[in-house]
C-alpha cells in the first residue's frame, strides 16, 4: 500500500507495506467495513450500534494500515505490528460492548460504571492516537487542550472559568453519553459520509474521473488557455465526487498542468489554476466535502438544502476562476492546445456518457424522491455498478468492484478519525459551556460590529484549516464561534456555510497551503509562489462567503426576484474584482484603471441600493473605456482578439 492524499486532502501518514495473508486480512477488513454500510442503509440497525461499529473498524483498520510510528525508508519491527493489532483488538472491545449492552448503558443515567470508566479511558486513547496518525498532531493537541480545560478550568478566573469536572464525569461523557465520542459527527459519519466517499470510488474506478477530463478538454481545449479552462471545469466535474481538494490536483494536475506550461503559462501559475480549481469541488453540490453533511445536523435542516444554498455560491467560484484565467490568457496571448490534442465531445459524450447515470440517479434520489442521504448514496452506488456495464471499458468487474470497496473504506478513515476527535472537542465544549462563553466573548470584542467578527471568523477558519482537515476545522468552529454569528443576526446556514468555505479556502492560503504545494510539486515549481499565485486566483473564495451573508438571496434566502438580482450583481462584481487582479480586461489595464475596476467590485459587493448604483455606473463607464482602448488598438493593427 502506497502513500497518497486522503478524502480531505491531508497527506497521510507513512502506510504500512503488507505481504501474504495480512495484506488480504487487511483488505477484508476494508471491504467488510464498505459492505456494512452498504447492508446498514437498506437494512438500518440502531443508531448506537452503527456509530460504534463504524468506529471500531475505522480504528481497526486505520492502526493497522498506517503504523504507531513513521519510519520513512526504514523496515517497521515486528513489536510496532503487535502494539498496533493489541490497539485494534482494544477498539473492537470498546466499541462492542456499545453496541451489545446500550440498553443496560441508557439505564445508568449518565453514570459511568467502573468497567465503563476503564473502557472508556482507552478508547479517549486510542481516538487521540488516531486522530494523530490520520488527520495531524494539530487535532489531538486540540482534542487533549479540551480534556485539560474540563479538568483544571475551575482554576481559571473569569467567564472561562468553571465549577469543574473529574476524569469519571468527562469519561462518562466521552463515551457513555451522545455528547462525546459517540457524538453528533461520528453520527454522521456512519449515516452519510461514508457512503458518499464510497460513492466517489466507485465512480473513480469505472473511470469517470477520465470522463470529466475529457469532456473538459473536448469543450475547451480549442480556446486560448484551454488547458487552463480545462482544468476549472475538470476539477468542478470531479468535485462532484471527490470532494477533496488534493485529491483533485492528483487526478487532473497530472495532464492539465503540464498542457498549461506547455501552453505558455508559468508553471507556478499552472500549479495555482488546478489547485484554486481543485478546492471548489468541496463546496460544489451535488457531493460536497465531508463536512457538508454535518452541517445539516447542526443547523437542523437537510443536506438537500445544504447543498441548494451552496450550489450558487460554488458556480460563482468557478465563474470567477474562469475569468481569471480567461484574462490572464488574453494579457499573455496564449495559444490554444493542437487539433490531435483536443478530442472530439461527440466521440467522449458516446463512449461514457453512461457515467452520468449515477450523478442523476443521486440528484433524483436527493431532489425528487427527498430520500435520506444515505439511501440515495446507496442508489447511485449501484447505479454505478449497473451503468458501467453498458460499455465494455468501463464494466465493473469484481476486481474492480472489490478495489472500489477497499479504496472506498481506506479513503474514509481521516474523516472517521476527525469526527471522532471532533465528538472529544464538543463534548468537553459542552459538558464546561465553553462555546457560550467564547460566544459572548466575541460578540464583545466586535464591539456589536458584524463585520469584526466576520474577520475574526475568518481568521480563526484558515489558522484552524492550515493544521487540520476542513472536518475537523468546521466542527471546532461551529460549536466555538458559529452561535455568535447567529447571535448577531446571520443565519444558520449562512453562519455555518462561512465558517466551512473559509476551513476549505486554508487549502490555498499560505504559509500551510497544501492543494497549492500538490500542485507545486507536479509543475516542478516553488510550492511559495505558487501558493500566493493561489491565493490571488482564488480571491472569489475570500468574497462569496461575507456576500451570502450579507446577501442572503445568494443561499436562496429571499424573493425568486432578489436571487436572480444577487446572482447577477454578484457576478459583475466578481467580473470587475478579477480584471483588477489580473490588469486586463478587454485589453491591458493600468495601475488607475485597476483601481477603478476594484473599486467597482468593492462597491456592488456591500449592500444597498446606493452602492449598488454606483458600482454599476463605475463598471459600465470603465468597460465603455476599455472598448474604446480596444477599439483604437485594433484599428492600429495591434489590438488583442477578444
Amino acid at each position: 500500500m502506497e502513500n497518497r492524499p486522503d478524502q480531505e486532502g491531508q497527506n497521510l501518514s507513512i502506510k504500512r507495506s503488507f505481504a501474504g495473508l495480512f495484506k488480504y486480512l487487511v483488505s477484508c477488513l476494508a471491504i467488510l467495513f464498505s459492505l456494512f454500510h452498504l447492508y446498514c442503509a437498506v437494512y438500518p440497525i440502531s443508531t448506537p450500534a452503527l456509530k460504534s461499529i463504524h468506529l471500531s473498524f475505522g480504528l481497526v483498520i486505520g492502526f493497522l494500515i498506517f503504523p504507531l510510528i513513521k519510519t520513512k525508508g526504514k523496515p517497521l519491527s515486528k513489536i510496532i505490528l503487535f502494539v498496533d493489532i493489541v490497539l485494534a483488538l482494544l477498539s473492537i472491545l470498546c466499541g462492542a460492548y456499545i453496541a451489545l449492552f446500550q440498553e443496560q448503558i441508557s439505564l445508568h443515567l449518565g453514570i459511568a460504571t467502573t468497567f465503563e470508566l476503564i473502557l472508556g479511558t482507552m478508547l479517549i486513547l486510542l481516538v487521540l492516537d488516531a486522530a494523530r496518525r490520520l488527520v495531524g498532531m494539530g487535532m489531538t493537541l486540540i482534542c487533549i487542550a479540551a480534556i485539560f480545560y474540563s479538568l483544571f478550568g475551575d482554576n481559571i478566573p473569569g467567564m472561562f472559568g468553571h465549577i469543574g469536572f473529574d476524569w469519571a464525569q468527562i469519561t462518562g461523557q466521552m463515551y457513555t453519553s451522545s455528547e462525546g465520542i459517540y457524538g453528533i459527527p461520528i453520527d454522521v459519519s456512519a449515516s452519510f459520509v461514508f457512503l458518499f466517499i464510497l460513492f466517489g470510488a466507485f465512480l473513480e474506478e469505472c473511470g469517470g474521473g477520465e470522463f470529466f477530463m475529457e469532456i473538459a478538454l473536448s469543450l475547451f481545449g480549442r480556446f486560448r488557455g484551454g488547458p487552463a479552462k480545462v482544468a476549472v471545469i475538470s476539477s468542478n466535474l470531479f468535485g462532484m465526487i471527490s470532494g477533496s481538494a488534493v485529491a483533485n490536483v492528483v487526478v487532473d494536475g497530472w495532464l492539465t498542468i503540464p498542457l498549461m506550461k506547455k501552453s505558455g503559462y508559468r508553471p507556478h501559475v499552472a500549479g495555482a489554476v488546478e489547485a484554486v480549481a481543485s478546492s471548489g469541488g468541496q463546496f460544489m453540490p451535488p457531493v460536497m466535502g465531508a463536512a457538508a453533511f454535518i452541517i445539516p445536523t447542526m443547523i437542523g435542516s437537510s443536506y438537500f438544502n445544504v447543498a441548494a444554498a451552496a450550489f450558487i455560491p460554488g458556480m460563482l467560484y468557478y465563474f470567477s476562476t474562469y475569468l481569471m484565467v480567461d484574462f490572464e490568457a488574453k494579457k499573455m496571448n496564449l495559444l490554444p492546445l493542437s487539433k490531435d490534442q483536443v478530442p472530439s465531445f461527440k466521440e467522449v459524450f458516446k463512449k461514457k456518457f453512461h457515467l452520468l447515470i449515477p450523478i442523476f440517479v443521486l440528484i433524483y434520489f436527493l431532489v425528487i424522491k427527498m430520500s435520506s442521504p444515505s439511501i440515495a448514496a446507496f442508489w447511485a452506488i449501484i447505479s454505478v455498478i449497473l451503468a458501467s456495464f453498458l460499455r465494455k471499458s468501463t464494466r465493473m468487474t469484481p476486481k474492480k468492484i472489490l478495489n472500489a470497496l477497499e479504496k472506498g473504506a481506506i479513503e474514509s478513515l481521516p474523516v472517521v478519525a476527525a469526527c471522532a476527535g471532533g465528538g472529544i472537542i464538543i463534548g468537553n465544549v459542552a459538558l464546561t459551556g465553553l462555546g457560550l462563553s467564547l460566544s459572548m466573548l466575541l460578540v464583545d470584542i466586535a464591539a456589536g460590529s458584524l463585520i469584526i467578527l466576520l474577520i475574526l471568523t475568518m481568521i480563526s477558519s484558515l489558522i484552524l484549516g492550515m493544521g487540520l482537515t476542513t472536518t475537523a476545522c468546521y466542527i471546532i468552529l461551529a460549536v466555538l464561534v458559529a452561535p455568535a454569528l447567529i447571535k448577531m443576526g446571520v443565519s444558520a446556514m449562512a453562519a455555518h456555510l462561512f465558517i466551512f468555505y473559509f476551513g476549505i479556502i486554508s487549502a490555498i492560503t499560505p504559509p500551510v497551503a497544501l492543494a497549492a504545494y500538490a500542485a507545486a510539486g507536479i509543475a516542478n515549481t516553488s510550492p511559495i509562489k505558487t501558493g500566493y499565485a493561489a491565493l490571488r486566483i482564488g480571491i472569489a473564495g475570500f468574497i462569496l462567503p461575507y456576500l451570502f451573508v450579507y446577501r442572503p438571496s445568494l443561499i436562496l434566502e429571499g424573493s425568486v426576484f432578489m436571487i436572480i438580482y444577487t446572482i447577477l450583481i454578484s457576478s459583475v462584481a466578481l467580473y470587475m474584482v478579477a480584471a483588477s487582479i489580473i490588469g486586463y480586461m478587454l485589453t491591458d489595464a493600468n495601475f488607475f484603471e485597476r483601481i477603478v475596476f476594484v473599486v467597482s467590485g468593492i462597491l456592488i459587493l456591500f449592500p444597498g441600493w446606493k452602492t449598488d448604483v454606483a458600482g454599476i455606473t463605475i463598471a459600465i463607464v470603465a468597460i465603455l473605456f476599455q472598448y474604446i482602448k480596444w477599439s483604437r488598438l485594433k484599428k492600429s493593427g495591434i489590438g488583442p482578439i477578444l
